[in-house]
């Protein structure tokens, strides 16, 4: 028998997260790991998935104590990419993504980046990061493929 292909599903809490979980007829598809932020509304996931793993939440606007998290977040996330071993990152962004994407690129494992909906004709930030080094860059808006040249179309994940 085949031995499925490792995926790691990863983003930040919020829409970053309901987008991705968008993409759950693939989680049973693969041999799936979920990382994102641990919040109070993100506990459930736990009970609902395997293999689900955290990350310390942070916000911007708390800018003394994200960049204690987002440093920590760079150990955590090595930890759990050393744990998970992923052939494959899919991720929707944005910050809690970003240490997972060059750590996965490290190792030479695909990345692949989703650009979330609400942005139509901007870059996000994560966006801006990652597009440099995915395999493979996804966008929600045909728009978008004239910011992000390489990019391919998909449509909305909703």
């Amino acid at each position: 028998m085949k031995k499925k292909k490792k995926v790691m599903f990863i983003s930040s809490t919020g829409g970053h997260l309901s987008e991705l979980l968008e993409l759950e007829k693939l989680f049973k598809k693969y041999d799936s790991s979920i990382v994102t932020e641990k919040t109070d509304s993100n506990l459930y996931l736990q009970e609902r998935y395997n293999n689900v793993y955290y990350l310390a939440y942070g916000t911007k606007s708390h800018i003394f104590t994200y960049i204690f998290k987002f440093i920590f977040n760079f150990f955590r996330s090595f930890y759990i990419f050393l744990k998970i071993k992923p052939d494959v990152i899919i991720t929707t962004g944005t910050h809690t993504a970003f240490w997972m994407c060059y750590i996965g690129k490290l190792f030479r494992k695909k990345i692949i980046y989703i650009e979330t909906l609400a942005n139509r004709t901007t870059k996000t930030v994560a966006g801006r990061l990652i597009y440099p080094i995915a395999d493979h860059f996804l966008v929600q808006w045909e728009s978008m493929l004239e910011l992000y040249p390489k990019a391919i179309y998909m449509g909305f994940i909703f």
